[in-house]
């Protein structure tokens, strides 16, 4: 099992709805993978650093998880079908980037809290 980190943009012209289902398809994706989630992260709607198909802006969503690395490719293959994703990035991650993810996430805690 690798760490993986994914992080994609969804179209900025889908209602809240949408891009819950479409999280959720990719999120269920995995999980049929034998994938297993560490975290998921909702950053809203922002501004893009340039143009996507005519649009100026996405919904960002970044998953991070640990699953076979065979079942990257395929996941990859559904990003570009599905036509609500814009943009997409897969990284493995290796032991600094684990432990630099996980400093990220208790920073986050300790700024919700």
């Amino acid at each position: 099992m690798n760490h993986y980190e994914t992080v994609f943009i969804l179209n900025p012209v889908l209602s809240e709805t949408q891009v819950k289902e479409t999280v959720q398809k990719f999120e269920d994706f995995l999980a049929s993978k034998g994938a297993k989630m560490i975290s998921k992260e909702d950053w809203g709607l922002k501004k893009l650093a340039y143009e996507i198909q005519n649009k100026k802006s996405g919904f960002y969503h970044l998953f991070e998880y640990t699953v076979p690395g065979e079942a990257i490719i395929s996941l990859e293959t559904e990003f570009r079908r599905d036509e609500r994703i814009m943009r997409f990035l897969t990284v493995a991650l290796d032991k600094h980037a684990i432990s630099w993810a996980e400093r990220r996430r208790e920073k986050l805690k300790t700024k919700k809290a």
